[in-house]
């Protein structure tokens, strides 16, 4: 072989005796060999075996990925039982205020690094709203005797645990709609004030669910999501396709359709394991006529209702006493709200990429709480006088949300490249299933073929 390079080495160079044909004959003969060796050469690198196992090692990386991510989620949620049930045994012997603030603390902080050893968007995202947001926010009105966890002395300890993580919903009586029966009746066009507030789901210390507005949707109702939701799955297969634009509304409609689904889920288990009631999370938001219903009373309830009476219920509180305009201080509230809210969102986005903030999903709820607030400004102003109609004033507001979603709160989701990692985490999940149930299949024919 090598007398054959150096033949055609000289060949090409004109140090043989060759004439010019021979050696531009010769030089393309080379130049052929060269290249089958080169094929030859990435056929064996990129062969059908190598590729094989090529596979094969990357199903087994998710699997072991996967396997460790539910060892380290069970790990979290174990510590997160022990420190509620620490929580728990706090209350019967600590009052309440700063001594039970300052024991609760510890936890307060041990919840918000706790999520962090969680790394799938999935596992990690829900522990760290249920723990890192909801669950914090809770302690933090039980340390000073309010919330749901004080709700009832009588609590046991399972139900403390699953309120002060979950957001399940308390059973409130109708009695405080009408605390002392007067001679006169309420005027039915200026109501009182506590009684707006009960009917309008605001009371300070327990809002008054939702349930009666979001009437349960039949199972085909929830049928059609879960199809549609397998139907994007599906179109994202040709996203390379679609303009990015297109595609953030599709990630837009997949948020809603995938909390909806879930959501459903988890309250009809909780309804049927547990016997609870889970606060609602959406009451047809597509349905909304203004910033100030979609926020309120239609988008993510959850966050709503904690955010109301840990934010907006103290801090309108604390206004009045310092301005002594109940007005003010009402925007002022509401304007605190949507900042606290961006800075958990930020938090919870954090969680999900380990990405430094660029405070863009901050920008977003600042925005909006701008919005609403010059929108009850308006609504005070205009009021009685003139009102949009709801045919219009409804698409501007989703309108409004959507735009405003696409410039700063879906970009933050491509970020940390949220699409890539949801459908691999799906892919490692059904071969995480698949071994689940192989294994519990031999295991199980297994007595058999002894008793043969």
């Amino acid at each position: 072989m090598g007398s054959l390079e150096c033949y055609f080495l000289e060949a090409v160079s004109g140090d043989s005796s060759l004439d010019c044909d021979g050696r531009v004959l010769c030089g393309c003969i080379a130049t052929l060999g060269k290249e089958i060796l080169l094929l030859l050469d990435h056929r064996i690198r990129f062969s059908p075996l190598k590729c094989r196992d090529q596979k094969a090692n990357a199903k087994k990386d998710r699997k072991e990925k996967m396997e460790g991510e539910i060892n380290n989620f069970i790990k979290v949620w174990f510590s997160v039982f022990a420190s509620l049930s620490y929580c728990y045994a706090i209350s019967k012997v600590v009052s309440k205020g700063p001594t039970r603030l300052l024991c609760v603390l510890p936890i307060v902080c041990f919840f918000i690094f706790l999520p962090l050893n969680l790394h799938s968007i999935h596992l990690g995202g829900t522990t760290a709203f249920f723990i890192g947001w909801l669950a914090n926010f809770k302690l933090l009105l039980f340390a000073f005797g309010k919330g749901p966890l004080c709700s009832d002395d009588s609590i046991p300890l399972g139900r403390f645990v699953a309120v002060g993580c979950f957001p399940i919903q308390q059973n409130i009586p109708s009695k405080p709609l009408m605390e002392k029966p007067t001679n006169s009746t309420p005027n039915k066009t200026n109501p009182s004030p506590t009684l707006m507030s009960h009917l309008n789901g605001h009371h300070k210390e327990h809002p008054i669910s939702n349930k009666s507005r979001v009437d349960q949707r039949f199972p085909v109702g929830y049928a059609v999501m879960g199809l549609l939701l397998a139907l994007l799955v599906r179109v994202y297969d040709y996203s390379e396709h679609i303009h990015p634009k297109v595609i953030l509304l599709l990630y837009c409609l997949h948020i809603y359709l995938f909390l909806e689904v879930i959501l459903a889920m988890v309250a009809a288990l909780a309804r049927a394991l547990l016997g609870v009631e889970l606060e609602p999370q959406f009451n047809q938001p597509y349905l909304t006529s203004s910033l100030q219903d979609f926020w309120g009373r239609r988008w993510n309830l959850m966050v709503t209702n904690i955010l109301r009476i840990t934010v907006y219920g103290p801090t309108r509180h604390a206004a009045t006493r310092v301005i002594g305009h109940k007005y003010l201080a009402h925007i002022l509230a509401v304007f605190a709200t949507f900042v606290v809210s961006g800075l958990m969102h930020e938090l919870v986005f954090y969680y999900l990429g380990r990405l430094r903030p660029t405070w863009e999903i901050t920008l977003f709820f600042i925005l909006h709480g701008c919005c609403l607030t010059v929108e009850i400004l308006l609504k005070t102003c205009f009021s009685g006088r003139w009102r949009m109609p709801r045919l219009i004033s409804g698409p501007l507001t989703i309108g409004f949300v959507i735009v405003t979603s696409f410039w700063l709160f879906f970009p933050q989701f491509l970020r940390f490249k949220a699409d890539k990692r949801a459908f691999r985490e799906y892919a490692a999940l059904g071969e995480f299933v698949n071994n689940v149930t192989s294994r519990i299949r031999s295991t199980s024919e297994f007595p058999k073929m002894n008793s043969r």
